[in-house]
């Protein structure tokens, strides 16, 4: 079969989209005129960070040694929020090319990827990018290679972004990754690998047909639902969209029916013939949810626009999950469940940008799995949903198993940083070094909700931008974990309640109420701001009283006059603080800078 479907996997800058762009240019899949940086890139807000936020595939026809062949490329992210992406790229693929920059050497999100393709047991392709630049260390980077991936394979050396090694690539390619299996004439079997909504099209479906084959007019299934669908249009991406009328085994495609909905459409089930009854094809883990947050409309008219936004993107991002909630302070909004704070920003961005509407983000969480004396188990991602502690018997928070690939220099400062975090040492490896720089390879288990706020701004800030880091769920681990609530005049503010490890609960709340005093401007009665863990105070601030003076209108006379005066602003005070208990207004930029803990 001259067919090869292989994806590209390698850290952030690389080099991957500059690599696709010339396999691009190579096969003549898209015209001079036509051609841009970042040709697979097609969101805004990849093109303006640099970075791969969705797979994306293109069929390529290339000639070697005088038979024409089919490529199927797969461009994947290479940011950790996005490995769901790289997982979904691996299952359709035979093999990968592992690219590493020659100037940076192999990094954490390098090694990750390297792993899943090892699981996925396909064929790897070393490839050194950047070799035509003077701080290229190529010698030291493929030992890197051999002694940190095991990969013994010669690796091959190209520029991307000039075009050196790219035809010869493409020739290895052929010939090292094997051809897709499976026959057409085999009863149909399809993995489905990513689903999105299109306003013109509907529901497209993006599927590497493992057996059998499929043409337009035909009925398929999803085998985990059962349900059916007729198909009206087949095609596969150049990038761009080209029509066919069949799909074989061995085939990157597109399928068009007349599904009504992507949440039916679960990725990774297998797509077959309405009377196939056999096995299905083995699937992947589906990422779920790690890091949540609220997002709230700036004002309450704006809801059924930002509803509507925050929907429209859910149905062409599987990984987003929302669902209504209310805050006493901002009001109604989302609930929104992200696989990172990338995944975070991005999403947050691409509504300012796709429907221009902005939102009030509230400050990342993570979910804790409560267990309760009566046997039951709670999930809660928000400190208002806690119970109470007398009904609580454990509380479970979930861990990370994270890698850092760092330069030897930074390795004391990089330990501190993760023992501040709770980190427990897994393991530290020397790894052979590029130039004069010794590279190590920490490995630390820590509580996922230490490194969801400012974990990696502090690794590039210590280690002067050199170390990466890259991290994977190990499970869940028991935890003394308390809501600390905030307290303005003796009344609870919920929406400033927040879920915290005990041994940061007194620091954090103490921020707290000194952030909230130097925002809520004075009023004329002292304003009492307490952080409490149940019932026991850990932190307080006043906001002192404004004082108007009364005496001002008195020159001279005697002293007893001011004396009065003074005695009845201080009946007055005392009374005005009776009647405004609890009704202390608190702005919204302080909230804010409260929830995004800025």
């Amino acid at each position: 079969m001259n067919t090869r479907n292989f994806a590209i996997i390698a850290h952030i800058d690389h080099g991957k989209s500059t690599l696709a762009d010339r396999f691009l240019e190579t096969c003549n899949a898209i015209s001079n005129r036509e051609m841009q940086d970042q040709m697979l890139d097609t969101l805004e807000v990849e093109r303006e960070r640099g970075i791969t936020v969705k797979s994306q595939t293109a069929r390529l026809k290339y000639s070697h040694n005088g038979q024409n062949y089919v490529l199927n490329l797969i461009d994947t992210p290479g940011h950790v929020d996005f490995s769901f992406e790289v997982r979904r790229a691996l299952a359709a693929c035979e093999g990968v090319i592992v690219l590493v920059d020659a100037t940076q050497g192999i990094e954490a999100q390098t090694i990750a990827n390297v792993y899943k393709a090892m699981e996925e047991n396909v064929k790897l392709i070393p490839v050194l990018n950047k070799i035509d630049l003077a701080s290229a260390q190529v010698e030291s980077v493929k030992l890197q290679i051999k002694e940190v991936l095991g990969i013994t394979d010669e690796p091959l050396l190209i520029s991307a972004k000039t075009g050196i090694g790219i035809s010869e690539l493409l020739d290895e390619l052929i010939e090292r990754i094997p051809s897709p299996t499976g026959s057409e004439n085999n009863p149909l079997q399809a993995l489905l690998i990513d689903s999105w909504y299109d306003t013109y099209l509907g529901v497209v479906l993006l599927v590497r047909v493992k057996e059998g084959s499929l043409s337009v007019g035909n009925s398929f299934k999803f085998c985990s639902n059962q349900a059916q669908y007729k198909v009206e249009k087949l095609g596969y991406l150049t990038p761009k969209l080209v029509h066919t009328d069949k799909l074989t085994a061995g085939d990157v495609g597109i399928i068009i029916g007349n599904v009504r909905n992507v949440k039916e459409c679960i990725i990774g089930d297998t797509i077959a013939q309405p009377n196939y009854t056999g096995p299905v094809l083995k699937s992947f883990p589906f990422q779920k949810a790690v890091v949540y947050c609220g997002m709230f409309p700036p004002d309450s008219s704006l809801y059924g626009e930002t509803k509507d936004a925050i929907e429209k993107l859910a149905l062409n991002d599987a990984s987003l999950t929302i669902e209504p909630t209310h805050s006493p302070a901002l009001g109604v909004g989302f609930r929104c469940g992200f696989l990172g704070l990338l995944h975070l920003e991005v999403i947050q961005q691409r509504l300012e940008q796709e429907f221009d509407i902005s939102v009030i983000v509230t400050a990342p969480n993570v979910e804790y799995e409560i267990h309760q004396t009566d046997g039951e188990i709670l999930k809660i991602n928000d400190a208002t949903h806690m119970p109470s502690i007398n009904k609580i018997e454990k509380i479970y928070e979930p861990w990370v198993k994270i890698t850092i690939f760092s330069p030897e220099e930074f390795l004391g400062d990089i330990i501190k940083l993760c023992l501040e975090r709770r980190g427990q040492d897994q393991e530290i490896k020397y790894v052979n070094q590029i130039g004069n720089v010794q590279n190590v390879t920490c490995t630390y288990e820590m509580p996922l909700s230490e490194i969801i706020f400012d974990f990696h701004d502090k690794l590039k800030s210590l280690s002067k931008g050199y170390a990466s880091f890259d991290y994977e769920e190990s499970g869940k681990k028991e935890a003394d974990v308390v809501v600390v609530n905030i307290l303005v005049n003796g009344t609870n503010v919920d929406g400033l309640s927040t879920i915290i490890h005990r041994t940061s609960a007194e620091s954090q709340g103490r921020w707290i109420c000194e952030k909230l005093k130097d925002e809520i401007p004075r009023q004329l009665f002292q304003i009492a701001i307490q952080a409490a863990i149940g019932g026991k105070i850990i932190a307080r601030e006043t906001v002192s009283a404004l004082r108007k003076d009364v005496t001002a209108k008195c020159y001279g006379g005697d002293v007893s006059r001011k004396r009065k005066l003074l005695d009845k602003q201080k009946a007055g005070k005392k009374k005005m603080k009776e009647f405004s208990i609890g009704n202390v207004k608190i702005p919204n930029s302080a909230m804010l800078k409260v929830l995004r803990r800025s």
